[in-house]
């Protein structure tokens, strides 16, 4: 096979749809767009949400709430998952590997949801201050 022998495969290609080239196209005068009108003309068109002059959906609404888009930037980690997790040091990357934060992580603080009874040393990882007492409790350190 060479360059100047390729061709398209059947049916993948066809003819533009060319609009008002006469009464024979089926598509002549008007070019299928009716007979006056905004919608008729060049350029006539409203912006997206315009409702003809009724106060649009999106300002009729109340504006509520607000979810910071750092959110998914930051990651929790209850001392439940920690435990199961086994391991003696406890950082970032480990967290990631395991899969008990997003890869997208950058910020991770340990919370006081469950127990932890094995010692565990959390490195560049935060930690609530009722999570730090659980675990130099049980052994470990948050550093």
């Amino acid at each position: 096979m060479q360059l100047n022998g390729m061709k398209p495969s059947e049916g993948s290609k066809h003819a533009k749809r060319r609009v008002g080239r006469g009464i024979g196209s089926g598509i002549g005068k008007t070019a299928g767009r009716g007979h006056k009108g905004q919608k008729s003309r060049a350029g006539g068109y409203h912006k997206v949400g315009f409702e003809g002059g009724q106060m649009p959906m999106q300002r009729r609404l109340p504006k509520r709430g607000f979810k910071s888009h750092l959110l998914k930037f930051n990651a929790e980690v209850t001392l439940t998952s920690l435990e199961q997790l086994g391991l003696a040091e406890v950082d970032l990357l480990a967290l990631k590997t395991a899969g008990l934060v997003g890869q997208i992580a950058k910020n991770v603080k340990v919370i006081n949801t469950g127990e932890l009874t094995i010692a565990v040393k959390l490195n560049g990882i935060g930690a609530t201050a009722s999570a730090k007492t659980i675990i130099e409790a049980a052994g470990g350190s948050v550093a």
